[in-house]
């Protein structure tokens, strides 16, 4: 079995709710660049993720 082993400069984790999503970022050496709760609609979850986007 092959393993994925190719590093990221950021990592994320998204908790979704029925109403809220918690998104944290972490960069690579594991600290937390992001930590929010926001409503669990497309265009907010966008509007935080452009910025890393091709990065994650």
């Amino acid at each position: 079995m092959r393993f994925y082993t190719t590093q990221h400069p950021y990592y994320c984790g998204i908790d979704l709710n029925a109403r809220s999503l918690y998104v944290c970022i972490l960069d690579e050496t594991g600290e937390t660049i992001l930590h929010r709760e926001i409503k669990a609609r497309p265009e907010p979850l966008l509007d935080l993720l452009i910025p890393y986007i091709g990065n994650i």
